[in-house]
């Protein structure tokens, strides 16, 4: 069997935070950086306010975008009134993938020890299109990306990856 020929996805990152802006969006530019010296695509970036409805409306945007194939979502996962972005992910969610949020944990056990259960990282499914909410730390992005967004969105990587699932996401909708 040959060695599959890598396969390069578009990506949007959308930082949910009060008070960033793109000069400061430390978190973000760190997915961008990891996403380009991947070999993926940037199809687009925001800043939006810890603002449930805004962030679930953004990403509906980019679900119904067919240049988007993945959004990653960095801030607003933690314990405070103002941490809103899981909320906002499950509202557009048609399937979540429960293992991520536990495989973060392990992840960043690595790195912080228990400080890594007041997280609330999540990703899911919808329209064909995969979600993930990050922590909003460059620490936390990297490890998500380095431990397992790196690996999952190589269609290179065995025994199995999301790049190779992605064409049969939204098979249902095509049976309708």
């Amino acid at each position: 069997m040959s060695p599959r020929e890598f396969i390069p996805v578009r990506i949007a990152v959308l930082t949910v935070s009060d008070t960033r802006g793109v000069r400061d969006d430390r978190s973000g530019q760190v997915l961008i950086d990891r996403i380009e010296a991947a070999g993926h695509e940037v199809a687009d970036r925001a800043i939006l306010p810890d603002e449930r409805d805004e962030i679930a409306a953004r990403l509906r945007e980019w679900i119904a975008d067919p240049d988007v194939d993945v959004v990653i979502s960095t801030g607003g996962t933690g314990l405070t009134g103002r941490d809103v972005t899981v909320e906002a992910h499950r509202d557009v969610y048609e399937k979540e993938i429960d293992a991520f949020g536990t495989v973060f944990t392990i992840v960043s056990m690595e790195k912080i020890g228990t400080s890594a259960v007041q997280s609330r990282a999540t990703a899911g499914v919808a329209g064909g299109t995969y979600l993930f909410a990050l922590p909003g730390s460059p620490g936390a992005c990297k490890d998500a990306w380095d431990g397992i967004l790196e690996k999952q969105l190589d269609y290179r990587h065995s025994p199995c990856n999301f790049v190779e699932i992605m064409p049969r996401l939204d098979e249902s909708e095509r049976r309708k």
